[in-house]
């Protein structure tokens, strides 16, 4: 195989019993993204429309895999898209002898995958800071200083200073029920 022959595979899946809007929704967070990366997205998304999706993806794998002898982690989903299938018209009964249209709409997902492009954007690291000014800089996390703090405060205070914790009050008791017999002989 060469270089410059490469290889996209697709996967179609037809009258979905999804509304195509809700299926555009899913969609669009996976389109670009490598399949790994694709089959997160689409196990953690609580849409309905995610699971057929998902089966449409493995499905594309399992395609490029068997048929073309390429390795599914290493796959891009080029294109995915949507299309707007029949819509089943059904009727409901409605007051006074009327009736309200029902439309069930279908849809058609495709998905293509192709290989990933071998080049990455890595970022520059940062430049080390100076001894003396990471000396100064505050502490990253809040918890770091919320810790800090109380620990501080205490030790500042002197032992004369310090307050005894409070005592919670203690709980009402209740007088006993009088019997309802002891009443009414009295």
């Amino acid at each position: 195989m060469s270089t410059q022959e490469v290889k996209e595979v697709r996967a179609a899946a037809k009258w979905l019993r999804i509304t195509p809007r809700k299926a555009r929704l899913v969609v669009e967070h996976i389109r670009g993204r490598s399949v790994p990366e694709a089959r997160t997205m689409l196990a953690f998304s609580e849409r309905a429309a995610a699971r057929e999706i998902d089966k449409l993806l493995r499905s594309a794998v399992a395609n490029a895999e068997a048929n073309h002898n390429l390795i599914g982690d290493d796959l891009v989903v080029k294109t995915a898209y949507v299309d707007e299938g029949p819509t089943i018209k059904r009727w409901r009964p409605r007051a006074r002898g009327r009736a309200a249209q029902i439309r069930k709409h279908m849809c058609h997902i495709t998905i293509t995958l192709g290989p990933a492009t071998t080049a990455t954007v890595t970022r520059a690291p940062e430049p080390e800071a100076p001894a003396e000014e990471k000396r100064k800089r505050a502490p990253r996390h809040k918890a770091a200083t919320k810790e800090a703090a109380p620990k501080a405060k205490a030790e500042t205070k002197p032992e004369a200073e310090k307050k005894p914790a409070a005592k919670k009050p203690a709980a009402r008791k209740r007088a006993p029920a009088k019997k309802k017999t002891e009443e009414k002989e009295s």
